[in-house]
């Protein structure tokens, strides 16, 4: 497959190029203006609800006052860099995002390809850790990036972090393996209610009544899209929902770790790189548990020939060096297609990530119907589109009344 090691070889080349060019642009970003807002927990307001050290493992953060800082951050280049360093970097970050989406669509296709001949899912998700964990050391014992020290706080966090990664990803693999990929991804399109839900929760953040009624659209589009759909399977269902969970705490937890003090050098692409090494570790005894060695006996019967006989098919073997390179490369483009999410994260308000995370399922789903020409009815076309749009229209009418907030807590601070 020439062409596609081709396009391998391009894009591992620019993920590198971008996460080892930005790691100290990356650092300062990320800590900017933290030395004057990182209140004391003493000096927190009633109004705040903040998390003691004592009953949480989560840096202790003002997450609204951080949401303005890093919406003030943004705006820098419009302001006084001039056009130019305005246009740099929309460029800059539109890069991110198509090249997040062309990851995404390409691990997705050879994930569900190798699923399709090794039928193990928390096996091969462990595997993907393991070439993700292994990528993220190399850059880090080759210099290539600056290695990341973690406080003993860092370490609880980011274990945390590592198990909402590993069983968010494990149960996706779980749910990839037993539908069609564009099924798996109609349902996560549901995870903004379940970072509103978490948000609320653990940071004690609610939002406007408005906005919770407009994920009403997102929640009544899936399911529309998932009754009666010719391929719908309840255990992809509920584990693509447990994905949406685990995804949507990794998502508060990872939030919380960018902003607080967990260590040195934790950058974004740093951050993901701890975080894989800590899901790598938890995710093998979970493979273990739940699928035992069972992967030899599958690897054995898929690069293994059947002859034709009465009443059996023939069964041509897999190869088993291409096999082995096809986990590899769908492990590596696991890990860069969430690293440069991370990198994206870094660079725009939250909110703009989670209408880009709604596109891009709609490629991944158009690029599975193309690959794999699965069926989709006319009524899971509906369903989808509906709630496609519905998450749009949140995240739109979240951020309108993020931006009302932040204008009247404006002009009472001028009033005083």
């Amino acid at each position: 497959m020439p062409s596609l090691s081709k396009i391998v070889c391009l894009l591992f080349s620019v993920v590198v190029f971008l996460s080892t060019a930005t790691t100290t642009e990356g650092s300062n970003s990320l800590h900017a203006g933290r030395a004057v807002s990182m209140p004391p927990a003493s000096s927190v307001g009633a109004g705040k609800t903040l998390h003691k050290r004592k009953t949480s493992v989560l840096p202790v953060v003002d997450i609204e006052e951080d949401e303005t800082i890093l919406e003030d951050n943004l705006s820098l280049a419009t302001r006084g860099g001039g056009d130019f360093d305005a246009l740099l970097q929309r460029l800059k970050i539109g890069g991110y995002f198509a090249l997040w989406y062309a990851l995404n669509v390409i691990y997705n296709i050879l994930n569900k390809k190798v699923l399709n001949i090794l039928p193990a899912p928390l096996t091969v998700g462990a595997i993907q850790f393991g070439v993700g964990a292994l990528y993220a050391m190399t850059l880090w014992l080759t210099k290539l990036r600056t290695p990341p020290k973690l406080t003993p706080e860092g370490r609880k966090i980011s274990n945390n972090i590592g198990i909402y990664h590993m069983s968010g990803q494990l149960l996706s693999m779980v749910s990839l393996g037993a539908g069609p990929v564009s099924f798996t991804h109609i349902v996560k399109a549901l995870e903004p209610f379940f970072s509103a839900a978490v948000s609320a929760l653990v940071f004690g953040k609610w939002m406007k009544p408005q906005v919770y009624a407009s994920l009403i659209p997102v929640v009544g589009g899936v399911g529309y899209a998932c009754l009666k759909e010719r391929s719908f399977s309840w255990l992809a269902f509920w584990t693509a929902m447990g994905s949406n969970l685990a995804f949507a705490l990794r998502a508060v937890m990872s939030k919380a770790a960018m902003i607080g003090n967990v260590g040195e050098n934790i950058t974004s692409p740093n951050l993901f790189g701890i975080v894989t090494w800590f899901a790598f570790f938890q995710s093998i005894p979970v493979a273990l548990i739940g699928e035992g060695f069972s992967f030899l006996d599958l690897w054995s019967k898929a690069t293994t020939a059947v002859a034709a006989s009465e009443g059996v098919e023939a069964v041509e073997a897999s190869d088993p060096m291409e096999l082995t390179r096809a986990l590899i490369i769908s492990g590596l483009f696991h890990y860069l297609n969430n690293e440069v999410m991370y990198l994206a994260l870094g660079n725009v308000h939250p909110v703009t990530l989670a209408v880009g995370n709604t596109m891009k399922r709609v490629f991944i789903m158009v690029a599975s119907i193309i690959v794999f020409r699965n069926p989709v009815s006319v009524q899971a076309g509906i369903g989808s589109a509906i709630g496609i749009s519905g998450v749009l229209v949140y995240s739109l009418t979240k951020q309108y009344y993020e931006k009302l907030d932040a204008e009247e807590e404006g002009e009472a601070s001028a009033k005083r």
